[in-house]
Parts: structure tokens; C-alpha cells; sequence
């Protein structure tokens, strides 16, 4: 317990002193938001804005990771490690992404087949190593087993090692691409992704500490406990970013100074993933970050509509910009869809948490 506070505590002083000086580094190179003229008119006055904030998130988490195990002589798991590395892999993929907009001075970063590769290979490596680095009770950090909240009888390896191995890459690409993408959709307000991230990496401190209490290699032959390979280094790495996200969101709230960018929003969709894929709670993130699908959907709803009907649904997707194109303030809407966000981890959480109890009966 005490890694996972430093953890926190640490994240939090880096992204919270940290973004002031890494704004002022940006300013002094001009590195602004670019705003698209089809979108809310509201939004030009952001125009110039520094970007690519996500680059304080990823170096505080990372900081922060590497100090709690200094301070406490932990050694680093791989499940943590593979957590971090999916983040700023993507994070990174972002930044190429955030950096050409502004040296362009365009809305259209990396074309979407150079941004699809740049995923992919990040995704796969990480999948692939995820199936490796058995610890001492055969587990591996990830499994071929679709999970719920723990894993599920459907196996992906049903048809033998080398298949399973490829089906589970998949499986994993498609968790990493609607997690990551669902919060770059969501980064369209100032504060809004950043504080729903805020509850959703919380959910998965909770379900680190709960998992790794009840983990199987404590609580030998107990039919509830957790087969997860390295739960409280996972625990960890969410107070990494949970901390890394509240000292941001203080500067990344309405007015904000400085947007989290795709750098950012890829790296926590990529965090996200990663703490879902190796907790066993694959499809539970659908609860935990339903604000995320919520928006996401709008999405493909407006895109849909468009293309079969002609007609749109929403004045303008993602869901957020149609609420600003109805009257509502920026601030009522990113307060209003945090308490969604709220609502949805909570149910989560609570699922999770019947699950536990109903088992135990």
C-alpha cells in the first residue's frame, strides 16, 4: 500500500508542477492548437492553445512508477511494465500525430493508414509479450481467455497454441483501438476526458488493492479468489496515472491552459486497456468507461445515419458538440458528463463487487 500512495503522491506533484513549465517551453515555441472551422464556433477563441499536454501525463506516471519502487525496493513486475510501455507507445504515436498539426498548421495530423500501423505495431508487441514471463505459478500477465471480471470459459486458444495466440492479438487490438480512440473522441472539451479518466483509473486502483488481497497464490484453493498474474503493481500504475491526471486536470480545466492533445488521449486509452486486459476485466470496462462508449457510439450513430439515411441524428458528433450546439455552457456539459462518468464506474464497481459477494454465498 505504501508504493501505491508514493505512487500517487508522486504523479500528482510532477503533473501538477510540472505542466506550468512545460506550458511555458511550449509558448515559447509556438506550439498551439490548431481548430478545425466546421466545429463549434465557440471553440476558436482556443485557437493557439498549447497542446500535446498527454507528454506530462505519460513523464509523470512513468516517474512516479520508477520512484515508488525506488523508495520501497520493489521490483518492477512486467505486468506494470507492459501497462506503462502500452501507454507511451501510443502516447508517442500521438505526439508524431499532435506535432504535425502544429508545425502544418493543419487539423490532419498522421494520415489515419501511418496512425493505424503506428497502433498496430504497439498493440501487437504488447499482446504478444503479454502471453510471456510466466511468474512462479504459471501465470502469464495476460491470458488467451476473454474476461468479464475474471476469466471467462471462452477460450481463444480453443484451436490449438499458434491460433490462440493470433485470436487473442486481435482480441487485444480491438480493446486497445475502441479504448484509446473512445478517449480521443471524448478530448473535445477542456477537462472532460482528463477528469472522466480520473474515475475510471481510480476503479482500477480499488480493483488492484481487491484483487491483490484476494489474490490465488494468498488464498490457495478459495474458488473466489483472482488468478491475475501481478495485481498490486497493477494497483500502481493506476495511482500513477490517476495522480498524473488530477495534476493536470488543474491546469487542463475550463479555461484551460494547455490540452492533453492526442498525446494524451492515446496514451490513457492505451492505459486503460492495458489494466483491462491484465486485470481479467476485458468487457467490464465497457461499465467502467461507459461515458467513453457512450460518446463513441454517437459517433458511429451520426456516421451511420449519414451514410444510409442521408440524415443526421445529432447536430454534430461526438455527443459532446451537440449539446454545445443546443445551448449548453462548456462547463454545465463537461460537469454533467463527469457525473455520468461517475455514475457508470460506480455501477462498475458495484457489479464487480456482486459478483464477489453472490460467489461467496
Amino acid at each position: 500500500m505504501k508504493t501505491v500512495l508514493i505512487a500517487a503522491a508522486v504523479s500528482l506533484v510532477v503533473a501538477l508542477f510540472g505542466t506550468p513549465l512545460y506550458i511555458r517551453f511550449l509558448v515559447a515555441r509556438g506550439y498551439g492548437q490548431f481548430i478545425r472551422d466546421d466545429g463549434p464556433t465557440s471553440h476558436h477563441t482556443k485557437r493557439g492553445t498549447p497542446t500535446m499536454g498527454g507528454t506530462v501525463i505519460i513523464a509523470a506516471s512513468l516517474t512516479a512508477y520508477a520512484v515508488a519502487h525506488l523508495a520501497t525496493w520493489w521490483v518492477p513486475t512486467m505486468s506494470g511494465v507492459l501497462v506503462l510501455f502500452l501507454m507511451t507507445g501510443l502516447g508517442f504515436v500521438g505526439f508524431l500525430d499532435d506535432y504535425i498539426k502544429i508545425s502544418k498548421q493543419r487539423s490532419l495530423g498522421l494520415r489515419a493508414g501511418s496512425k493505424l500501423i503506428g497502433q498496430s505495431i504497439v498493440a501487437v508487441a504488447f499482446a504478444v509479450a503479454a502471453l510471456q514471463f510466466k511468474n512462479a505459478e504459471a501465470l502469464t500477465p495476460a491470458s488467451t481467455k476473454i474476461s468479464f471480471i475474471r476469466d471467462t470459459a471462452v477460450n481463444l486458444a480453443f484451436a490449438g497454441i499458434g491460433l490462440g495466440i493470433a485470436l487473442f492479438v486481435v482480441w487485444a487490438m480491438i480493446i486497445i483501438a475502441s479504448l484509446s480512440n473512445g478517449v480521443n473522441l471524448t478530448d473535445g472539451l477542456d477537462g472532460l476526458a482528463t477528469g472522466a479518466s480520473v474515475a475510471v483509473f481510480g476503479s482500477y486502483l480499488l480493483i488492484g488493492i481487491w484483487q491483490s488481497n484476494n489474490s490465488c497464490s494468498i488464498k490457495i484453493g478459495d474458488p473466489q479468489c483472482y488468478q491475475v498474474r501481478d495485481p498490486r503493481d497493477l494497483a500502481v500504475v493506476a495511482a500513477c496515472v490517476l495522480g498524473a491526471c488530477f495534476g493536470f486536470l488543474w491546469w487542463n480545466a475550463s479555461p484551460a491552459k494547455i490540452f492533453m492533445g492526442d498525446t494524451g488521449s492515446l496514451a490513457l486509452g492505451g492505459a486503460l486497456a492495458g489494466l483491462a486486459i491484465l486485470t481479467r476485466t476485458e468487457l467490464l470496462i465497457v461499465l467502467l468507461g461507459g461515458l467513453f462508449v457512450l460518446i463513441t457510439l454517437s459517433v458511429i450513430i451520426q456516421v451511420g445515419s449519414f451514410k444510409l439515411t442521408g440524415r443526421r441524428v445529432f447536430k454534430m458528433a461526438p455527443l459532446q458538440h451537440h449539446f454545445e450546439l443546443t445551448g449548453w455552457g462548456e462547463v454545465t456539459i463537461v460537469i454533467r458528463f463527469w457525473i455520468i462518468a461517475g455514475l457508470f464506474v460506480g455501477l462498475g464497481l458495484g457489479v464487480f463487487y456482486a459478483e464477489w459477494v453472490v460467489g461467496t454465498k
